[in-house]
């Protein structure tokens, strides 16, 4: 079993490890563990993580604002694989009250973050209550935001003084010219999105299609800078080394 204590030791182990050695080693010693699946190119991991364990428990956050092609991308690798995708969703009333206050587009007026509160951040933080450990398709060339990610870490934002939680980033080496080579060598299914331009995919109303030369989370919350290119499902942590 995992610790938070083990943490810096497997930093340091992990930084010389591919993405399904460190799935492998996780997943054998964490049991109650979930993957969160955006319906972005992070379908890399979640087949990498099912080829390991057919039993993996898979998540996605159902805001009510994704695109029709990300929910058929979503239903589509749950029909291939048989994977149980548990899809989260925001409390009604408190967004129902959001919403009738604030109309469905307020956040190009004030910002993201209350929205992505109600429709992101509330329900995951409920679903993460009832595990032990989640993994994340988080990439260190994803954003400056990213720049820093650990493989490993004691989550920042869902953990409490009574229960760590901890949190793994196994393709947090790769670039995105890997991911897509993972996912072209083994013909997996990915959003058609991607092949209309869009990179980061998001909620619809807040991802668009980004030009050549531009980083893929320029096409995320364009109208912010890109310091506040985050939802806040992920903070950023020190990686912590025992070297």
């Amino acid at each position: 079993m995992i610790t938070a204590q083990d943490i810096a030791a497997l930093n340091t182990k992990f930084q010389d490890q591919q993405p399904k050695e460190i799935l492998k080693h996780v997943l054998d010693q964490v049991s109650n563990i979930a993957i969160s699946f955006s319906g972005a190119e992070d379908v890399a991991l979640v087949v990498m993580a099912w080829k390991l364990n057919k039993d993996i428990k898979v998540f996605s956050l159902d805001t009510g604002r994704l695109h029709p092609e990300t929910l058929r991308f979503l239903e589509r690798v749950r029909n291939e694989y048989k994977i149980d995708i548990e899809f989260l969703s925001p409390n009604a009333t408190a967004l129902e009250t959001f919403t009738r206050d604030k109309g469905l587009f307020s956040f190009y007026e004030d910002g993201h973050e209350e929205c992505c509160g109600i429709r992101k951040i509330a329900p995951l933080r409920q679903h993460l209550q009832g595990l032990d450990a989640w993994i994340t398709g988080q990439r260190r060339d994803q954003s400056p935001t990213r720049a820093d990610v650990a493989i490993a870490q004691v989550d920042p934002a869902f953990s409490t003084a009574q229960k760590p939680l901890l949190k793994f980033n196994p393709l947090a080496n790769w670039t995105s010219k890997q991911v897509w080579d993972y996912i072209r060598m083994f013909d997996l299914p990915y959003n058609p999105l991607h092949d209309q331009g869009f990179v980061s995919i998001g909620c619809e109303p807040c991802t668009r299609p980004i030009g050549p030369n531009q980083h893929e989370r320029e096409g995320r919350w364009w109208w912010e800078e890109a310091t506040a290119k985050e939802c806040g499902l992920h903070k950023p942590s020190v990686i912590v080394s025992d070297r």
